[in-house]
């Protein structure tokens, strides 16, 4: 029985370095896990506009149109660091219908905080239950997926875009 105490902590190490291995022998991000909504539709939600609770915007009202949401908080470092690129990206593909999503935050942080620095977005949801990001998967913020015309996630980013990533990644699907 003490052997068996003595070896579990090398057995878990080498169970752990293995782990570690085999994402570095398949280029895996750990960071950025794949998502299983890639190529497939946009998952059904509706969200209350965060200046008009009257106003609401759900996934069939994003047919026909390619999209990119954003899920940000006003609390959220991240968020900081990319949101002036939205206002590039609005530049850059004037068509995109660009559609913020503020998770678990107060609405009115929200405000203030896109009062302070600019609203890039076409259409600003509320998600402050998480129940949105739950459908998409989302499991830390920011995170930025793109829905193509036909209704199916061709992007997905999780972490802060950068200028690098809209140049490679994004502008090229359009």
């Amino acid at each position: 029985m003490k052997k068996v105490t003595l070896l579990l902590p090398l057995i878990l190490l080498i169970t752990v370095c293995l782990f570690f291995l085999l994402f570095i022998l398949f280029e895996k991000d750990p960071n950025n896990p794949p998502s299983v909504l890639l190529n497939k539709n946009l998952p059904l939600f509706s969200s209350v506009n965060l200046y008009n609770d009257k106003e609401y915007l759900a996934s069939e009202d994003l047919k026909d149109k390619y999209t990119l949401i954003n899920f940000f908080a006003s609390w959220c470092a991240p968020c900081k660091a990319e949101h002036n690129l939205f206002f590039e990206i609005k530049k850059e593909i004037p068509d995109l219908f660009i559609f913020g999503i503020s998770y678990k935050d107060k609405p009115s942080d929200s405000k203030k905080y896109l009062k302070q620095e600019g609203n890039p977005y076409s259409f600003v949801g509320v998600d402050q239950e998480g129940k949105i990001a739950f459908e998409f998967g989302v499991f830390g913020l920011p995170e930025t997926y793109i829905i193509n015309n036909k209704g199916k996630i061709i992007f997905k980013h999780a972490g802060a875009l950068t200028k690098k990533i809209i140049d490679d990644e994004i502008t090229k699907l359009f």
